[in-house]
């Protein structure tokens, strides 16, 4: 009987229901190779919560396999969980990147006081062995520096991970998509291409980095006052497209928000951000200067309440102010789940009165991911045998395989999977093999937790409902009620004296309902049904009941 080809396992734990958390293990027979390792933050219906991961219990239940961690680019979507996971890792694991990636990590490291581990930088045209994997690195472009994709060979297929990308063809730091390295793995032949779906459901081609310059330069130029631009602080190419437009009017630049100062720093120091130390000036003295001969970079275009640009809004800033004759650039695009923060920054602005520019008044951010027909140009090139689109809601990796669809790749050989799912090669043929445990892990503090929905489901509550805390004692084996103490937190009805003189009296009911000697559990779940139905019945609301039986 013929032994039966080991596979190759790819199996993503993140990034497949959400942008974000993205971490995908490829796997081939010993051996383990693990792509990106991001963080998702917080939705509204995630009280609490600072930051999401994606579980990566698999990875720890194989670490003796895991060769290396490749990531493709420097963002907190594929950096994040970095820390976390080498906090659990028992051994130490290289990771492979390019340097301004590696600067990026080694900073976020260094707040999570974690020794750094094996560094080992890559760069367009670099090639590594770990264990059975044979795997290239190519340029791509991005909205950050030093993006790479991957292309991976083992003898079970290959597989080409595009990465983050779009293809621009004039990009800030001259750094173009490598397509020589693209069409020759393609001539090699690819097995599977995994491929950015963020723009999928966008008709045309992304614009060009290039083209916010103008823009940027214009505003600018014109503005009567200071000049506040708030952009992601890992952005280094629309950083480095208003330091260029501050420099050319007569500006200097102040840089302010704590990520914003430190990527920028690791950024000048690596060369990938390229202002002249004489034009960037410290935000305490920034009195000295003219406010016309000013720009602030500045953190906040998500809306973050703790970053530069809210505190600055609500006046809350140790340094820096806003006035009604400055003007304020959000050079971003809200991620889903922000909108409501970024607005509610945009009114605070607004009341100021300072002069507001977003990407929907003129081209101050375009996106750094691909567009239909980039998408179109990357299947048409690769020409993979299977496709797999990742990185993307539901509705992004869905759009993307009706797009290889349009191309002439059979439905069969296309592969829009959950996290957890495992995709197997071998043989030259694709196939669903055994899922694997996946889910989320919450950052909460200090700790790093399960998914745990009671938790989620009772902090939801809490800030829709409030809290109401119920003290009674009672004696004796005749459970005699003495003293009953009501509280209301985050309730409105808590200063109504008759209403909650009303609900002592029916706590006193609840207990002098039940028989003697039962025990203090039995009177608690009765005080807590009594009491919610009667809030309900006089408020249509339902607090969390907290009932508290004392025995003396």
């Amino acid at each position: 009987m013929a032994k039966k080809p080991t596979p190759l396992r790819i199996i993503p734990l993140g990034g497949l229901d959400g942008i974000g958390k993205n971490m995908t293990v490829f796997e081939y027979g010993d051996d383990i190779v693990l792509v990106d390792a991001g963080l998702m933050f917080p939705d509204d219906d995630q009280p609490g919560i600072d930051l999401v991961l994606p579980d990566y219990t698999y990875v720890l239940e194989n670490e003796d396999r895991l060769r290396g961690i490749i990531i493709t680019h420097g963002h907190e979507d594929h950096t994040g969980a970095l820390p976390y996971l080498l906090m659990d890792l028992q051994h130490k694991v290289p990771i492979f990147s390019s340097k301004l990636t590696l600067g990026f990590i080694e900073g976020k490291l260094a707040e999570h006081r974690i020794n750094s581990p094996k560094f080992r930088e890559v760069s367009d045209g670099t090639h590594i062995n770990l264990g059975a994997f044979s795997i290239g690195f190519f340029a791509m472009t991005h909205s950050i520096p030093g993006a790479l994709g991957v292309y991976m060979k083992t003898p079970a297929g290959s597989v080409l991970h595009t990465g983050d990308f779009k293809l621009d063809q004039t990009p800030i730091d001259g750094v173009r998509p490598n397509y020589g390295a693209i069409c020759h793995y393609a001539s090699q032949g690819v097995d599977l291409l995994l491929s950015d779906s963020t723009n999928a459901t966008r008709p045309g081609f992304t614009p060009s980095e290039a083209a916010v310059g103008p823009a940027l330069r214009h505003i600018i130029k014109n503005a009567p006052g200071r000049v506040f631009v708030a952009s992601f602080s890992s952005h280094i190419h629309r950083l480095q497209q208003v330091c260029d437009a501050a420099v050319a009017v007569g500006r200097k630049v102040v840089v302010t928000g704590r990520s914003m100062v430190t990527n920028t720093t690791i950024a000048r120091e690596l060369g990938y951000l390229k202002i002249a130390d004489e034009n960037i000036i410290d935000a305490y003295d920034v009195d000295d200067f003219p406010d016309e001969k000013v720009v602030v970079l500045c953190t906040g275009s998500q809306g973050e309440p703790l970053s530069a640009l809210a505190r600055m809004a609500n006046g809350e800033h140790k340094s820096l102010s806003i006035t009604s004759k400055d003007t304020v650039i959000i050079s971003a695009t809200p991620v889903p789940g922000n909108e409501k923060s970024v607005q509610g920054i945009i009114n605070s602005l607004a009341k100021i009165g300072c002069t507001i520019y977003d990407k929907s008044q003129t081209l101050v951010h375009v996106s750094g991911h691909g567009s239909q027909e980039e998408l179109k140009l990357m299947l048409a090139m690769v020409h993979p045998k299977y496709f797999m689109p990742v990185h993307g809601e539901a509705v992004h990796l869905r759009a993307h395989a009706q797009l290889a669809r349009q191309m002439g790749m059979p439905s069969d050989h296309i592969f829009v999977l959950d996290n957890g799912d495992t995709l197997e090669l071998a043989g030259g043929k694709a196939r669903i093999g055994a899922p694997v445990d996946s889910g989320v892990v919450y950052v909460d503090g200090l700790s790093v937790t399960d998914a745990d929905p009671v938790v989620l489901r009772d902090r939801q509550k809490l800030s829709q409902d409030g809290i109401v805390t119920c003290v009674v004692t009672v004696s004796g084996r005749a459970r005699k009620v003495g003293d009953v103490e009501l509280a209301g937190r985050g309730v409105s009805f808590s200063n109504d004296d008759e209403l909650m003189a009303e609900a002592v009296d029916v706590v006193r009911a609840q207990i002098a309902k039940n028989e003697n000697d039962v025990g203090t559990e039995t009177l608690r779940k009765s005080v807590r049904n009594g009491l919610s139905n009667f809030l309900w019945n006089k408020t249509h609301t339902r607090p969390m009941v907290i009932p508290v039986v004392m025995e003396v």
